[in-house]
């Protein structure tokens, strides 16, 4: 028993020593933009709606684009980790005229989580500090909806889990020193997305409504990070 016991602390220990090699955290700021996309469903009391969306990301306004990141990496320079994105959609004026609402935004964030893998190449221009990375993730969004129906007596103000995220990632590191760092990228964000529309409780026995549509952010992110 002793002898299988020391097998298996031997494979675990080998098993993370690589994954122990390195902590990175990341931060970043940068500009934000949302894709236009197709968006369907029904306002609450049941009407329906097919319309393309023109999103604005409005990185710049409070509460501003931000993001950051956890990896674990590795001696083979794999990574491992968790990303959390606060990006943002606004709804055009078009949009919301064509609508009869008075706001639709996902302004306190269209957070994206992720679970991501990273691959880095130190070493891959000799001499300089500089080290390209890439990097991909899966996971879910999780948007603050903010929604009025004009005229209504209520709002939908709230955090709602609205379906699965992917992410991708394509970046440039320059080392200041063996802890801190500097980093520009590019990342791309795409969120499949069924939100809910309260209903107006002023309204007895209305429906609520529901939004579905998928949305694709770009950014180009600069940041700072620490490694451990």
């Amino acid at each position: 028993m002793l002898r299988y016991a020391k097998s298996a602390l031997a494979a675990l220990v080998l098993l993370a020593s690589p994954a122990a090699a390195e902590m990175e955290l990341s931060f970043y700021l940068g500009w934000q933009g949302v894709s236009d996309s197709n968006g369907s469903g029904t306002l609450p009391g049941g009407a329906p709606f097919n319309r393309k969306f023109n999103w604005d990301g409005k990185p710049f306004e409070a509460p501003i684009y931000y993001g950051g990141r956890a990896t674990w990496w590795t001696s083979n320079n794999f990574g491992f980790g968790v990303e959390g994105t606060h990006t943002k959609a606004y709804a055009s004026a078009g949009d919301l005229a064509a609508l009869g609402l008075g706001r639709l935004e996902l302004s306190d964030g269209h957070n994206i989580i992720t679970a991501n893998v990273m691959k880095r190449w130190p070493g891959y221009f000799k001499g300089s500090n500089f080290t390209p990375y890439l990097g991909a993730g899966v996971g879910l969004a999780i948007p603050h909806v903010d929604a009025q129906v004009i005229g209504a007596t209520n709002r939908t103000f709230d955090y709602e889990q609205t379906g699965i995220a992917l992410r991708g990632i394509a970046g440039m590191k320059y080392d200041l020193n063996d802890r801190w760092a500097l980093f520009g990228e590019y990342q791309i964000t795409w969120s499949d997305n069924d939100i809910t529309l309260d209903a107006d409780p002023a309204v007895p026995g209305q429906v609520p409504g529901r939004l579905s549509t998928e949305l694709t952010t770009h950014a180009i992110n600069f940041g700072i990070s620490y490694s451990f």
